[in-house]
């Protein structure tokens, strides 16, 4: 009995390498510069920060994609999928000469991998699903990948001006990074995503989503940022009366 396969579709096929290979490439080659530049003396915290904001922009794929079929552009999370079950699976069992342990985490603790690292995988996972070419999905990334990817470096290189928020000390400087970081950045990646320049109305949305993401923060619990800022994004892009 002979049993009929469906031919793979090029949908499939496209997604699956804009969507998958196309991205591994990406982020796996800024790793490996990153890891050499570390081992050359490249300061560790500044790479981690490099990475954060590389692994934020892979939305630069979107616009390769055909949604056509209805699903298979969901390949645009198979990497942060895969950084999802390696973060568990070194977070557990890996040491501390591991090179994404290295790389990726501020004193060299694996289960560091389990908090901020794995909970930013889950959010791009969330918007890559639920938020594929969408306005407020690129906004969002932006403000998560550039803003909060750099607030904590500037704040602790060149964080004077100190302030106390809910027990946390936070700087006034790596505050403003969120904002005018993660402006600059959501700029970058609606060009890119959309091959356009956003409106001057869209341009005060982005402004004031860039407040919140600030203040939401300032005020987060150490690594829950990474879940609070783009959850209080998306919330008030749809209930705040802009």
């Amino acid at each position: 009995m002979r049993i009929l396969q469906a031919p793979i579709q090029p949908v499939f096929v496209w997604n699956f390498i804009a969507g998958t290979v196309l991205p591994a490439l990406y982020i796996f080659s800024i790793i490996g510069i990153m890891n050499k530049l570390v081992l050359k003396g490249f300061p560790q915290d500044l790479s981690r920060k490099v990475i954060h904001i590389a692994a934020g922009s892979w939305i630069w794929c979107w616009p390769l994609l055909d949604p056509s079929d209805g699903w298979s552009y969901v390949f645009n999370i198979s990497v942060p999928a895969l950084w999802t079950l390696l973060f568990l699976v070194k977070g557990f069992t890996a040491s501390p000469d591991d090179p994404a342990v290295k790389t990726m985490t501020r004193t060299g603790n694996p289960k560091e991998l389990l908090l901020g690292p794995l909970f930013f995988t889950l959010s791009m996972e969330f918007i890559g699903v639920f938020y594929f070419m969408t306005k407020i999905g690129v906004i969002t990334m932006g403000y998560l990948g550039w803003g909060d990817g750099l607030s904590a470096w500037v704040g602790s290189r060149y964080g004077k001006r100190k302030y106390k928020l809910l027990g946390r000390e936070k700087s006034i400087e790596g505050s403003l990074t969120v904002l005018f970081a993660g402006f600059i950045g959501s700029l970058l990646l609606y060009i890119i995503v959309f091959q356009t320049l956003p409106g001057f109305n869209l341009l005060l949305k982005m402004l004031m989503l860039g407040i919140i993401a600030m203040i939401v923060e300032a005020i987060s619990p150490s690594d829950v940022d990474n879940l609070l800022i783009p959850a209080a994004m998306i919330l008030c892009w749809y209930f705040l009366p802009f």
